[in-house]
């Protein structure tokens, strides 16, 4: 666990020691992490309200999933990212450095850097680019 690390409760994970967290990592109330394999998140990663990342797969056929085929393949969150609030991440995907993921998306694919993406499936809808700095307002004083 990295530095400056706040989870607000209620959070549940699986295992826990499947997880690895950077420094200045938040997360908001009901995250869930099923960490059957690695879940490792980068620095300054913010993650909304009611997000689940789940590592686990189970058989799509139905004769294999009656026997309890299941798979956990890891995820990985890079470098200054932002989970919108009730987003799902899916096993197997990674999210770039500086993406924002929009609220109720659901990651099915990796999502390259520096890119906003949305929706169900989860698809890249632009690039950041400068004039995101001028988006909000700033205070000087």
């Amino acid at each position: 666990m990295g530095k400056e690390v706040m989870i607000t409760p209620p959070f549940w994970c699986d295992y826990g020691y499947n997880i690895s967290v950077g420094d200045y990592f938040y997360s908001n109330h009901n995250l869930v992490i099923t960490d059957g394999a690695k879940v490792k998140f980068g620095d300054n990663v913010f993650i909304a309200p009611n997000c689940c990342f789940t590592t686990a797969e189970h058989a799509i056929d139905p004769e294999l999933r009656k026997f309890g085929i299941e798979v956990a393949k890891p995820i990985t969150v890079g470098n200054n990212v932002w989970i919108g609030a009730g987003s799902v991440i899916l096993a197997g995907v990674t999210i770039g450095d500086d993406s924002v993921i929009g609220a109720g998306s659901v990651v099915t694919k990796s999502i390259p850097g520096g890119v906003v993406a949305v929706g169900v499936p989860c698809k890249v809808m632009r690039e950041i680019s400068e004039l995101d700095k001028r988006r909000y307002p700033t205070y000087r004083s």
